[in-house]
């Protein structure tokens, strides 16, 4: 297969998607593909301009907002002639890359992607639609609510402590755990400078569990041990040595059973496609609580998918490649 593989853009998560492309071009060559490499936020890339840029690592904190490049027209200025490839590896992560924008866009021009369509994109993206969804299909998620709303009122509906995030973001970019009603403005405050909406969510205190979705089926469940403190926060997801992460996590067969339900509960009530990454919390009960669900996981070395896949027996390079064959598989099903 001929294969664009389309990363960076303007999101927090940037240093994150240029550390998935450089395992999934890797991955794909290796795998006897040819490859082009896109950046969303600069074109196509020479050789020179890869080794540049995929030599970086991924900073302990998200990248300066200042410094973003904006998503250029795919079609056009990005130098990507849609005719030429079979098909547009999205390793983009949040933002517009993640949010049905770039989906719309590829729609358009007709070609093939891996991933969600624009519609469950959307759906997943936006958190506040995606608990309303949970509930609907019986999947167990935090009560929320959403700003603007008073301190007074938090306490009485939902009570502290509280997660107070952004309603479009992922990577837990801009995600703060407030004990107490002091702490919420500033809480608020923060969240508000990486997305116009705001959450307010109750705090499950228990084990962190992710579930990796793939074709229909659910993957290995994975337990996040973070060293940072009790949120799987930026900083112990992308600095090495400050999460313990376990696959399978060490849990009963009859929880793993529950958990892979419910992700897949949680993956078809979003109208999702090819694959996922579900994110949970097991309270002290043993119940589950279904956090969010991320449409473009990380595909970077150590990232949760890989590690869920390699732990069902599906090694990196030929997880990228299904994932490819899918997206192919998914546009001749519908045309």
């Amino acid at each position: 297969m001929r294969i664009a593989v389309l990363f960076g853009g303007a999101s927090d998560e940037r240093d994150v998607s240029a550390a998935s492309a450089a395992q999934v071009i890797e991955a794909l060559r290796g795998r006897g593909h040819d490859v082009i490499v896109v950046d969303a936020g600069r074109g196509r890339l020479s050789a020179a301009d890869e080794r540049s840029l995929f030599a970086r690592r991924i900073d302990r904190l998200p990248p300066d907002r200042d410094a973003a490049t904006d998503l250029p027209d795919i079609i056009g200025r990005s130098g990507l002639n849609v005719s030429e490839v079979d098909l547009v590896f999205l390793a983009l992560h949040g933002g517009s890359g993640e949010n049905g924008t770039v989906q719309s866009l590829l729609d358009l021009a007709g070609i093939a992607y891996t991933g969600s369509g624009r519609l469950g994109s959307a759906l997943a993206w936006d958190k506040d639609v995606a608990k309303r969804l949970f509930r609907g299909a019986g999947v167990p998620t935090p009560d929320w609510l959403m700003v603007p709303v008073e301190a007074g009122a938090v306490e009485a509906g939902i009570g502290f402590p509280v997660i107070v995030k952004p309603n479009g973001q992922g990577s837990t970019v801009g995600l703060t755990l407030v004990e107490s009603a002091g702490e919420l403005e500033q809480a608020i405050e923060y969240a508000a400078r990486f997305d116009l909406e705001v959450m307010i969510e109750r705090y499950v205190d228990g084990r962190e569990l992710t579930v990796g979705v793939l074709e229909g089926k659910a993957l290995a469940v994975g337990e996040i041990r973070s060293a940072t403190g009790p949120v799987f926060d930026y900083t112990a997801k992308y600095t090495a040595g400050q999460a313990e992460e376990i696959f399978p996590a060490d849990i009963t067969m009859a929880q793993a059973s529950r958990i892979q339900a419910l992700a897949l509960d949680a993956h078809r009530a979003l109208k999702l496609d090819d694959y996922s990454r579900v994110d949970f919390r097991m309270d002290a009960a043993g119940d589950f609580w279904c956090l969010e669900v991320n449409t473009l996981p990380g595909l970077s070395s150590g990232s949760l998918l890989p590690q869920a896949a390699a732990a069902s027996g599906i090694e990196f390079p030929e997880l990228c490649e299904r994932l490819c064959v899918a997206a192919l598989s998914r546009v001749a099903a519908r045309s």
